[in-house]
């Protein structure tokens, strides 16, 4: 088989019935937008560390929103303790991500249209947008807190690409928000699906270099942008639909 032919084959292969375990499981709980959104969100940001971790930590996020995101963040009030941990993301960090989302859904109604306001068609691709929309979230933090200085964990969760992070969480929530299949939702129809940048992590990284689709040895935004590059011969129009597939392979030790 071609590339391209091995390509969809996996992405076909690697359908719903697939999908566990992966953090996108948990928005496929729920049928309204904003709850789509939110846990979308909350499960990205958490998506770091050990698949088992992640599951584990999101499972705690729908019992402490009692299975309501959308309506767990936009009432939620300063906690003392969130009592939510993941990994490097402390009590507090949770803490600053649930406010920063709750005047986020206060003042612009989502984070669609938040994220829209640093969008222009323009663009090759959602580098600047991305840019943007972190920028607002570690500003707002300061502004929220009295800070000049953010924690690691605050910082972790709104990574910039001209720093050279890969921003592979903020990848994969843009590809479930943009994306339409049965895998992802396609909720930003304001966004076309060719803008977006592939999510990589070490599996992508790894198998992907083993297809030469990227020659770097270290992951990063850069990486992630070639590797783009490269499924856009495959196809152009969405080429970030090779994710799930490569990922997983990569997860399960497969050979692709």
């Amino acid at each position: 088989m071609t590339l391209k032919e091995k390509l969809n084959y996996h992405y076909k292969a690697f359908d719903k019935s697939q999908i566990s375990p992966d953090p996108l499981q948990f928005l496929h709980k729920y049928e309204k937008e904003k709850d789509i959104e939110v846990m979308g969100f909350i499960a990205s940001i958490f998506s770091y560390g050990n698949v088992t971790q992640i599951i584990n930590s999101l499972n705690k996020f729908v019992h402490l929103s009692d299975n309501k995101p959308y309506n767990f963040i936009s009432n939620y009030r300063k906690s003392k303790d969130s009592s939510l941990i993941h990994r490097f993301y402390s009590a507090k960090d949770v803490d600053g991500l649930f406010i920063l989302l709750n005047k986020t859904y206060s003042h612009y109604g989502s984070l669609k249209n938040l994220f829209l306001r640093f969008y222009s068609q323009d663009s090759i691709n959602l580098k600047e947008a991305i840019s943007g929309f972190s920028n607002h979230f570690i500003n707002s933090y300061k502004k929220v807190n009295h800070k000049k200085e953010i924690s690691l964990g605050i910082r972790f969760m709104f990574p910039l690409p001209e720093l050279g992070s890969a921003c592979k969480r903020m990848n994969l929530f843009l590809r479930w928000m943009v994306r339409k299949d049965e895998l992802d939702f396609g909720l930003w129809k304001e966004i076309p699906a060719r803008k977006l940048v592939i999510p990589v992590d070490t599996h992508v990284a790894r198998i992907s270099r083993k297809l030469k689709l990227t020659r770097r040895k270290n992951v990063s935004w850069k990486m992630a942008e070639e590797i783009t590059e490269k499924l856009k011969k495959f196809d152009p129009v969405d080429p970030v639909k090779y994710d799930f597939a490569i990922c997983h392979i990569g997860m399960r030790k497969m050979e692709f």
